[in-house]
């Protein structure tokens, strides 16, 4: 009971501290536009929808995240989203926004992150949280990644 408790005051915190955060900042139109493609993939992942996921990455994708030691490509990085969808679910998500860049088909989007993630064999409920800098191509109307830095920031218990 007092890690349920724990937990919920954590995601009300989480909540609340993301919501002033993207209130207080104005966007242009293509800005949000952006935004709402990071959303969305954000969101298929929390459904644990590998293939859906993966529609967001370019097949010229690279990406770093702090949990590897070199740069992956899509194929490596599908592997490494597969064995995490496999052993585990995400029970809540809240993103922050910093910057949004915007040139013509291209950005960059700087943004925070904090999760609630369950451990699909021991039930065990965990906060984490990081940034990501995304970098997306606009590819038929739909913003793509093409490369991706970041990750998790805090420790594991």
């Amino acid at each position: 009971m007092k890690n349920i408790v724990r937990v919920s005051i954590i995601a009300l915190y989480i909540t609340i501290f993301g919501f002033v955060n993207v209130v207080a900042q104005q966007w242009s139109d293509v800005q949000r536009e952006v935004w709402a493609g990071v959303e969305k993939y954000w969101e298929v992942s929390s459904q644990n929808d590998a293939q859906g996921f993966l529609s967001y990455f370019d097949e010229s994708y690279i990406g770093w995240s702090y949990q590897t030691k070199v740069p992956q490509n899509k194929a490596n990085t599908a592997k490494w989203i597969a064995n995490d969808f496999k052993n585990n679910m995400t029970v809540l998500y809240t993103l922050t926004p910093v910057t949004i860049w915007v040139k013509g088909n291209f950005a960059f989007v700087n943004y925070f992150y904090s999760e609630l993630d369950k451990n699909n064999k021991t039930g065990k409920v965990e906060t984490a949280s990081g940034h990501w800098t995304d970098i997306l191509m606009k590819k038929n109307g739909k913003w793509v990644l093409i490369g991706d830095r970041g990750g998790r920031t805090s420790k594991k218990k």
